[in-house]
């Protein structure tokens, strides 16, 4: 603040800047975003202080997720050594900017630091990609992954971040294939992708590629036998009644059925409210961790853990 204070009100200057590395240290994150605050309304003439251009260098989320995304550069090793980045170069379709900069919390601003990400649609996919991918003793952290929820459909103001041009990131986007809701694919079945999930193919390139479930995380959980009694198990743990009635349907099903059966008893329910998706991955990853459990990942799970880790 003195040397702010000095520099705004020096006479001498035509041109002043500060270049302050790291402040966010040792600084609680409430304080850093009003210390954030606090430098960027410096950059503005006020009450006879001259502007000071401020340049900040963070590995804070809570800084990124603050700032102006026009204000923001990334440097970052790329494929061809190493790239500076700014969002601020890239020509976002109409409100995707504000869009994006909506939706830049502390979690989500991690996407600038990451060096490889999934993207999923919501907290239940957060939860139970998680859960699987230490089941098969994957450490994604150790491979620099960060998973991130769009909230839904998103997708669309973040994928222009990434690219040969932006920021050279392995990108895995692990969204549903939502064909007609009285369609129940089987397991190798050709994907019949909705109108949404055609245009989120269509982003295809280098560095993002799009994932789909046959129908939805859920059901291709179902898909597979292994995991259908820990499925109802979870459910169990949530609704009992309902566990004990949809385990009894499932077991009189035949063997091709027992999957539909499944998934409508807790997402299509004919009566009475669905099951809430985020409370019961929740349930399901608690039963996932248990080391005693065995439980497998569906195939376009498995392709983008194989994905993401690769070298």
């Amino acid at each position: 603040a003195v040397v702010l204070s000095e520099l705004s009100l020096n006479p001498d200057a035509a041109y002043k800047a500060l270049i302050v590395e790291e402040p966010e240290a040792h600084l609680h994150p409430q304080l850093q975003a009003v210390l954030l605050q606090y430098l960027q309304s410096k950059e503005m003439a006020i009450n006879g202080e001259k502007a000071v251009q401020v340049f900040v260098t963070s590995h804070s989320p809570n800084f990124a997720s603050i700032a102006n995304i026009d204000t923001i550069c990334c440097v970052h090793q790329g494929t061809e050594g190493t790239n500076a980045f700014s969002p601020r170069e890239i020509e976002f379709d109409k409100t995707k900017k504000e869009k994006l900069q909506r939706y830049l919390d502390v979690t989500r601003a991690e996407l600038f630091f990451a060096r490889r990400i999934i993207f999923v649609e919501g907290a239940a996919e957060l939860f139970i990609v998680a859960a699987l991918a230490e089941k098969q003793g994957i450490n994604l952290k150790k491979h620099s992954v960060s998973i991130l929820s769009t909230e839904g459909l998103n997708f669309d103001c973040f994928l222009p971040l990434f690219g040969k041009s932006a920021l050279n990131v392995r990108v895995a986007l692990l969204t549903d294939a939502d064909p007609p809701k009285h369609s129940y694919p089987e397991l190798k079945a050709p994907l019949e992708l909705s109108a949404m999930a055609v245009l989120l193919q269509k982003q295809e390139s280098e560095f993002v590629r799009p994932f789909f479930a046959q129908k939805t995380l859920e059901y291709d959980l179902a898909l597979q036998s292994l995991n259908q009694t820990s499925m109802l198990t979870a459910l169990a743990d949530l609704h009992p009644e309902i566990g004990k009635s949809l385990r009894e349907e499932v077991n009189k099903a035949e063997s091709a059925n027992k999957s539909k059966v499944l998934f409508k008893g807790m997402f299509a329910r004919e009566t009475g409210s669905n099951i809430k998706k985020g409370a019961y991955a929740q349930a399901l990853a608690q039963v996932i961790s248990d080391a005693e459990v065995s439980f497998s990942s569906p195939p376009y799970i498995q392709e983008v853990f194989d994905f993401i880790t690769q070298d």
